[in-house]
């Protein structure tokens, strides 16, 4: 393992608008909610990677309705490859209408009625239609089984270790389906940043209109605090209230989870208090921009002998109002890499030391296309090796 310490060293950085220690606000800023009323809680800023407040967040849990958002990423996923698309109509089979009639949220679908997938997706991440997101699974996935295996290919791919699918809209299922505070924020990254467009089509609505009922959505936050845009409550008697919510303001944005709280209101007052504290009582600014070289890597049997490393986008840096604002980081990889190596390619690790913060991880991308060495690459490669 070759690691390179401390490259950067940060201090008394400077943020925009940032508040001095002494900073009246502080006596006016909100907190996070507490255990009773969030017994499961986390908040992550995913413009800066850190998690910024977090309790039992590897604690398993029954997700109900929020499994629907697992179930619009495997949706989003079919349509970005071109294998689904909104305008395709699923037939409602006379055994998913009777099995789903008065279960839970519906949208009382029809055996032999035609909906559009986009109608179905609606219903199922607007309203939390038990009845449209297994109408959908069916459709676009042959079967709901089939379904529940795609979207643990995904979980899996995502590095969703603590969750587990077995239905497509989380409807009790005797514990099968269960996940995890960390793995939520998982899945809510991928939905934001691999289908932006997707996602703000179809999450952050208040409402949506079917058959001439306006049929209204159970989100605590969107429509009702500045910048909420989603994503998925979920609520049974086994699971308590739940809720994965996300807030952009300014260009930050932070993803956060409430789970088994004890009553609606709790959940939603819990939400509010910890996403306004993310907002309140920390500080963001850039902290790396993509093609800026953090440092370099040793290539093995290249025709060059290092690359370049850098972050993959752009990064902020959230700090504690009135913290410190000492920041060093270190770059971890297992080395010598490897030619050739892709432009892009993720290759190491950036772990970012913020006094009196937990560490947090960042991916680091090669630079530059390093392709194998030739004859005399590897000649001259060889006699500066013995030079070192």
């Amino acid at each position: 393992m070759k690691s390179l310490r401390n490259w950067l060293l940060l201090s008394a950085l400077a943020l925009p608008g940032a508040a001095p220690a002494h900073d009246q606000r502080a006596a006016t800023i909100s907190q996070p909610p507490s255990a009773a009323s969030a017994p499961i809680a986390l908040l992550a800023d995913l413009s800066s990677g850190q998690v910024l407040f977090a309790r039992d967040a590897n604690r398993r849990f029954l997700p109900a309705s929020m499994t629907k958002a697992m179930t619009a990423l495997v949706a989003f996923d079919l349509i970005a490859s071109g294998k689904l698309k909104e305008t395709d109509r699923i037939a409602v089979r006379p055994e998913t209408a009777s099995r789903w009639a008065g279960k839970g949220t519906t949208l009382n679908l029809r055996a032999g009625e035609s909906v559009s997938v986009h109608d179905l997706l609606m219903g199922t991440t607007t309203v939390s239609a038990n009845d449209a997101a297994a109408v959908l699974a069916e459709g676009a996935g042959g079967s709901v089984t089939q379904w529940a295996a795609a979207m643990n290919a995904r979980a899996e791919a995502l590095g969703m270790t603590g969750s587990h699918f077995s239905s497509a809209n989380g409807f009790p299922d005797g514990g099968k389906t269960y996940v995890t505070a960390n793995d939520l924020v998982r899945l809510a990254r991928a939905l934001i940043q691999d289908h932006p467009e997707l996602y703000r089509r179809y999450f952050g609505q208040q409402a949506i209109l079917w058959h001439g009922a306006r049929l209204r959505s159970h989100d605590p936050l969107s429509g009702l605090l500045p910048g909420a845009d989603g994503i998925k409550t979920g609520h049974s008697f086994e699971a308590g209230f739940n809720y994965l919510g996300s807030v952009e303001r300014q260009g930050r944005r932070v993803v956060l989870v409430i789970a088994r709280a004890p009553t609606e209101p709790g959940r939603a007052s819990a939400a509010r208090k910890l996403a306004e504290w993310g907002f309140e009582a920390w500080d963001s600014a850039v902290f790396l921009d993509p093609g800026f070289a953090v440092g370099e890597a040793w290539v093995q049997g290249g025709n060059a002998r290092g690359v370049r490393l850098g972050v993959p986008r752009r990064y902020a840096l959230s700090i504690p109002r009135g913290g410190s604002r000492v920041v060093s980081a270190t770059i971890t990889y297992d080395g010598p890499l490897r030619a050739p190596l892709a432009k892009g390619q993720q290759v190491a690790r950036l772990t970012v030391h913020l006094a009196g913060q937990p560490d947090h991880v960042l991916p680091l991308v090669a630079l530059d296309a390093i392709d194998s060495a030739g004859p005399i690459d590897r000649i001259a490669n060889g006699l500066l090796g013995l030079m070192e």
